[in-house]
């Protein structure tokens, strides 16, 4: 059977349930100085910079709220985007000191971010409270046999811890700890040596996300809690800045909305400004979605929206379905400028 027939027949039914409005957003302003990568976050930029909105649940609304706290801000300049994360912990807690080691594991905080948009090649980045990090790109979402790449790195990258209390030390309580990090624009490159800055009001797709687990003491360290009723470790907890609806943040169409200002940070507030084809983009990825439900019951791809039974109405979107035994391309004209956008079955999104 084609391998692309299997994945769609194996893949849960993930239908969009969430609204533009859903998204987080942030606007990053222009560094006017140089940061240093200490953690400590005591530049003056950094001072002027806003925090964001605190950490929920990754499923929003479904579940409590997050234990502890988690907040961010960033920053950026003509070489690198800069991320400042705060978190609340009173049991600082890591052990993983090998680069490239399953982070997640453990507690840590996750960088992911699609500067495009597309859903293909994106970045993961996970860092534990000792620095340990683990880089990855992604060829594109797991649901649709994507593949991380291990061997890609995020070259020149820089950063700085500040742990607020004593890792590893059950013994007292600590406060927090801060992650301030430098990501070169050249490593989130695709285009050789001549990487593409961000230009005054470009927007990428971007979250955050903080695994947690349950710890418990024993003699002098920290082991996972057990659930007396399995026999195993509680589950984690996963504390997102924009929530996915779904216990998967490989899904980047749900990511918030990073926005680039040119203005100096200080000086104005930039509103955020959302981009009327992000409208058309979810029309599409919905219809994405229905497609594959259609086909896991049918053994075939829909030629028209109205074969897919949606209760949206699709008309105002002019779709154009393209459709083949195993394939299919849909495409919807651009509201913001000329140009068509397409989805593929792969979920693959792009303009020309």
């Amino acid at each position: 059977m084609n391998k692309l027939v299997l994945l769609l027949l194996l893949a849960p039914s993930i239908l969009s349930a969430q609204n533009l409005t859903d998204r987080q957003h942030y606007v990053t302003h222009q560094a006017t100085g140089t940061l240093e990568m200490d953690g400590k976050l005591d530049e003056e930029d950094w001072q002027a910079a806003e925090w964001s909105n605190l950490f929920v649940d990754i499923e929003g609304d479904k579940k409590p709220a997050p234990l502890y706290d988690t907040k961010l801000k960033m920053l950026w300049d003509d070489k690198n985007l800069y991320i400042a994360v705060w978190m609340e912990e009173p049991d600082l807690w890591a052990t993983y000191t090998k680069r490239e080691s399953v982070i997640f594991h453990e507690n840590d905080i996750e960088v992911f971010i699609d500067p495009d948009g597309d859903t293909h090649h994106y970045y993961e980045l996970e860092i534990n409270a000792l620095g340990t990090e683990w880089d990855l790109m992604m060829t594109q979402p797991y649901r649709n046999g994507g593949s991380p790449i291990n061997g890609w790195n995020i070259n020149g990258f820089k950063k700085g811890i500040q742990l607020n209390g004593t890792i590893n030390d059950p013994s007292d309580k600590d406060q927090s700890w801060v992650v301030e990090m430098a990501i070169p624009f050249e490593a989130l490159s695709q285009r050789g040596p001549n990487p593409t800055v961000p230009r005054d009001g470009d927007q990428w797709r971007i979250n955050f996300s903080r695994v947690q687990w349950q710890l418990e003491a024993q003699g002098d360290t920290y082991v996972k809690k057990i659930n007396p009723e399995t026999g195993k470790n509680f589950p984690e907890y996963n504390w997102v800045w924009s929530p996915q609806g779904h216990i998967n943040m490989h899904l980047p169409e749900y990511w918030g909305y990073l926005q680039f200002a040119k203005s100096p940070v200080g000086q104005e507030k930039v509103a955020f400004q959302m981009k009327k084809d992000e409208r058309v983009k979810d029309a599409l990825r919905e219809v994405f979605h229905l497609q594959n439900a259609y086909f896991r019951k049918n053994g075939k791809y829909a030629t028209s929206s109205s074969e897919l039974g949606a209760s949206k109405n699709f008309d105002a979107y002019q779709l154009q379905f393209e459709v083949s035994a195993t394939r299919y391309k849909i495409s919807a004209p651009s509201i913001d400028s000329e140009g068509t956008w397409y989805i593929t079955e792969d979920s693959r999104i792009w303009k020309r």
